[in-house]
C-alpha cells in the first residue's frame, strides 16, 4: 500500500433494516481494513427527503449529514438493491450530499461499492446505479475488484463477522485496493 497516512473513510449502508446484511458486511469490511484506515458510519435513516425548495434554509440534519461526508477522506457504500436499483434511503443521501448545485459534499472523494443480497446476483444491479450517480458526482471510484457479494446471508454473521476464509479474503482483497486507491486518487 502506499504511505500517505491514516485516511478517515464514511461508511453509508443503504439499508435502514435493524438487522440488515449490509449493515452486517459493513462492519465486516472495516475489520478485514488495513489500519491505515479508520472509520465512521454516516447515518441516513434521519435524513428528510430532498426537497430544492429547502435550499436555501436547509435541515439540520442534511447540514450534518453534509459536514460528516466533508470530513471523510473517502466514502464506502454498502448497499442492497431493491427492484434492481438503488434503495431510495441511499439515492436521497446522494441528492442531499450533492445539493444545492456547485455545492456538492462529495466532488473529489475517493469512493468503493460494494453490494449485497441473499440472492446470486448480489446487487450487480444497484452497485452500479450507484456508480452511474457517483460518475456525475466527480468521486474516483474504485473499479476492481467489484464486490458484489450474492448469498450474502449465509456469508456474514449476525455479529457481523465473515462465516468463511474464501469471502473473509476476498474482502482483505477489496479493502487492500481501496485503501490504495484512496492514497492514489484523494484531493490533498
Amino acid at each position: 500500500m502506499a504511505s500517505g497516512g491514516q485516511n478517515k473513510v464514511g461508511v453509508i449502508v443503504g439499508s435502514l433494516r435493524k438487522g440488515s446484511i449490509n449493515k452486517r458486511l459493513a462492519h465486516a469490511l472495516t475489520g478485514v481494513a488495513p489500519p491505515s484506515l479508520t472509520f465512521e458510519t454516516i447515518d441516513i435513516a434521519s435524513l428528510p427527503i430532498y426537497n430544492q425548495d429547502l435550499d436555501a434554509n436547509p435541515p439540520p440534519e442534511w447540514v450534518s449529514f453534509k459536514q460528516r461526508v466533508r470530513a471523510s477522506d473517502a466514502i464506502l457504500f454498502v448497499t442492497p438493491e431493491y427492484n434492481r436499483s438503488i434503495p431510495s434511503p441511499l439515492k436521497n443521501a446522494i441528492d442531499v450530499g450533492s445539493r444545492p448545485y456547485g455545492d456538492s459534499a462529495w466532488s473529489g472523494k475517493p469512493a468503493a461499492v460494494v453490494s449485497a443480497s441473499p440472492s446470486a446476483i448480489g446487487g450487480f444491479g444497484s452497485n452500479h446505479h450507484v456508480r452511474q450517480c457517483l460518475v456525475f458526482l466527480d468521486m474516483p471510484v474504485l473499479q476492481q475488484p467489484e464486490a458484489y457479494f450474492g448469498g450474502a446471508d449465509k456469508l456474514v454473521d449476525d455479529q457481523g463477522q465473515f462465516t468463511n476464509e474464501a469471502t473473509k479474503g476476498f474482502a482483505t482483497k477489496i479493502m487492500s485496493a481501496f485503501a490504495d486507491w484512496i492514497e492514489r486518487t484523494k484531493k490533498s
